[in-house]
């Protein structure tokens, strides 16, 4: 257990002052200051304990095994980086009051974070929210857009930008402006453009002529990113989804399950639109957790445990 040193004065004062001038002279807010207050006392209460008690004696080797033990005390790689970034802005204060001489933190790099992977629908949870019946024109809007996010796993902004002329009805394509102005042609499946051609007559009762949007609210304009995003979780409450639905869990969603059934990395790349490959091999982890699953559900040696409890409940049973 940590014991809490009692930090001295030429610790303190120095810290006290910099808080200060983040707050009178750099305008910063109150919750800013604390944000910096609290990650420097973690560092003034290490220093104690490591018996240093001047800042300008700490070297980039100290500083260094600091960072170790935030990484040991299980901080992550983002939080490490504030600390250090911190660390950074108040001996660049030290600096200008010449109560150092070096900025010991400006080369010291916070370790890389775990990669958080993506959550993923199930595919029969998707097909029961799906195949739910709409009880209302904007219900028949919100499960066209579903059904086009996950058809095309289309990103939020792909889809709130879709005019009336971006969906080829006959051609089962969509076409849609990407990151960086890169425009691509996609698939749309038969249930997407059924679910297309179910919203376009309601639509046309609802929108001026003027407007091009193909999603539209019922005021008659084009519907906002944060509509669409209310729309869908409220879909999910709605038709009893078991996890809270958002648009990147469609997207997410569809480019595991391609990958999944093809094991073409290089096109669920084309399809969502990742410039670097690097960016969609993320999914090959869920494919390979999906794998996983199956292997533990059907290999013999796998479910080892499994069995042998069945026959040690069958023998109890039998005395």
């Amino acid at each position: 257990m940590t014991v809490s040193v009692e930090p001295p004065a030429s610790l303190t004062a120095p810290l006290d002052a910099f808080i200060a001038h983040l707050a009178s002279e750099k305008r910063h807010s109150p919750r800013t200051c604390d944000s910096y207050l609290r990650d420097l006392l973690r560092l003034v209460q290490w220093l104690c304990q490591d018996q240093q008690n001047q800042w300008q004696t700490v070297s980039n080797h100290d500083l260094r095994r600091y960072v170790a033990r935030l990484s040991r005390d299980g901080l992550s790689g983002r939080s490490i980086a504030r600390h250090l970034s911190a660390i950074r802005r108040f001996y660049q204060y030290l600096l200008r009051e010449r109560l150092a001489s070096d900025n010991p933190a400006l080369d010291i790099r916070a370790p890389k974070s775990a990669r958080r992977l993506p959550k993923v629908a199930d595919v029969d949870q998707l097909t029961h929210l799906l195949d739910a019946s709409p009880d209302d024109p904007l219900e028949t809007r919100d499960l066209c857009m579903f059904e086009l996010m996950y058809s095309s796993g289309l990103r939020l902004s792909e889809l709130a930008s879709l005019d009336l002329d971006s969906v080829d009805l006959q051609g089962g394509e969509v076409r849609v402006m990407g990151k960086g102005g890169k425009e691509r042609i996609l698939p749309v499946g038969r249930k997407a453009r059924s679910a297309v051609q179910a919203w376009l007559p309601l639509r046309a009762g609802l929108a001026p002529d003027t407007e091009q949007a193909l999603f539209v609210s019922q005021r008659g304009d084009r519907l906002s990113h944060r509509s669409i995003q209310s729309r869908l979780n409220r879909w999910g409450l709605a038709k009893g989804a078991d996890q809270k639905l958002h648009p990147h869990l469609l997207r997410h969603s569809f480019a595991s399950h391609m990958l999944e059934s093809s094991g073409d990395l290089r096109a669920v790349q084309e399809l969502l639109g990742h410039a670097d490959i690097a960016t969609t091999q993320v999914y090959t982890h869920l494919d390979f957790q999906h794998l996983a699953r199956v292997y533990d559900q059907s290999h013999p040696r796998a479910r080892r445990h499994r069995y042998h409890g069945q026959h040690r409940k069958q023998d109890s049973a039998g005395e």
